[in-house]
């Protein structure tokens, strides 16, 4: 038994394939919580098709449909999760006997965030869903599943569902491993961001895997031990390139002039508001927090792209020079969209879709050590 905080995981030792096989047809996959579309992309990209996808936001549908060529044309249902029966997606996709291979999604991650206090979260009924991807995993037996949330999902008043997920998984014939903390820098994403992710595996399903696959970057420190690794990706590489004046997602808040001058008087290349000399009522009580309307280093991997990650009263998401928030564009960038994936839905729809997707370098790396073993894998 492995220990995860106060969190026992019921994972096993990685088994090899004595009697491997080249695969001879491709991967397929189904996107539960598909969003806009960043973890399909990465499938896509490393050779896995998926199908199909769920996802019940309007404006996130809009995203994911304007893109579907870029997503392999999967079919898309606008659908609740609790209501849609996984019957559908089997009858309509795996009636020929090709089985599911791999199965995606991360639950709605805002019942488990560090932002929320005390016991706020435990009751939250969006944590259904969290049990309710377990039923299409079991549904569909797909051969792999990947889950992935945020690194609260691991805290002790989350653990009856975590819990009850491993029960489930064992029962169902699953082979979980323990939930891991990823940061997407590690992986060449420009962004300090922190995940949990949960891999399980069908018994009958015997993996020549190194899980999870090793970081290819790291700090100064970890590049100089380990002559492999790239240094982490800063924040320029973002800013470097310039933006297209025809590119939709090239828009960023509209600030009142207060702001703007006070955006003009904080220092550049990472100052902070304290540094501009803005001082609230608010900061005679307390001194804030010191990231909001803070300025992007450029020489350090960026801040956690979030839902607000176009707001700069939310967070350290001010240009590193202009004085005005980071654009769509810019936080797409940090989440490592190609440019011509267009967002829509209007500028906070947007914002929340970019911050919400899995990063696409990282989806690409996680998912490709997956394909990599399930090539090798006997009986596929």
């Amino acid at each position: 038994m492995f220990k995860t905080g106060s969190f026992e995981s019921l994972s096993a030792p990685v088994v090899k394939s004595l009697n491997v096989s080249v695969r001879n047809r491709e991967l397929i996959g189904v996107d539960l919580f598909a969003g806009a579309g960043g973890f399909s992309l990465a499938a896509n990209n490393v050779g896995i098709n998926i199908v199909a996808a769920v996802e019940l936001n309007s404006k996130a549908c809009e995203t994911y449909a304007y893109n579907s060529l870029k997503l392999g044309k999967p079919t898309l249902y606008e659908k609740n999760l609790l209501s849609l029966s996984p019957d559908v997606l089997k009858a309509n996709h795996f009636s020929d006997g090709k089985g599911c291979d791999i199965l995606l999604g991360g639950p709605p991650c805002q019942g488990f965030s560090v932002h929320r206090i005390k016991d706020a979260g435990v009751d939250d009924p969006r944590n259904k869903l969290l049990l309710r991807y377990f039923e299409y995993v079991k549904h569909l037996q797909a051969k792999v599943f990947l889950m992935e949330n945020v690194p609260g999902l691991l805290w002790p008043r989350h653990k009856p569902f975590l819990d009850a997920l491993y029960r489930q998984g064992k029962k169902a014939g699953y082979q979980l491993h323990k939930p891991i903390v990823i940061d997407a820098r590690d992986y060449g994403v420009p962004q300090r961001r922190k995940r949990v992710f949960v891999l399980g595996v069908r018994k009958d399903i015997k993996l020549d895997i190194v899980w999870p696959p090793q970081p290819t970057h790291g700090d100064a420190k970890a590049c100089s031990a380990n002559a492999n690794l790239l240094p982490w990706s800063p924040a320029s590489t973002v800013f470097s390139k310039p933006l297209s004046s025809v590119d939709e997602n090239n828009r960023h808040m509209n600030h009142s002039q207060e702001l703007i001058d006070v955006f003009k008087k904080t220092p550049i290349n990472g100052g902070s508001r304290k540094d501009s000399g803005r001082i609230l009522p608010c900061h005679g009580k307390h001194d804030g927090h010191t990231d909001v309307y803070g300025r992007i280093d450029p020489s350090e991997p960026g801040p956690t792209m979030t839902t607000a990650c176009i707001n700069p009263s939310k967070g350290r998401f001010v240009h590193p020079t202009e004085p005005h928030g980071i654009t769509l564009r810019h936080a797409a960038r940090f989440q490592t969209f190609p440019e011509d994936f267009i967002f829509k839905g209007g500028l906070i729809a947007a914002g929340v879709q970019i911050g919400n997707a899995v990063p696409v370098l990282l989806g690409e790396a996680l998912l490709k050590a997956i394909s990599d073993s399930l090539v090798y894998c006997e009986g596929i």
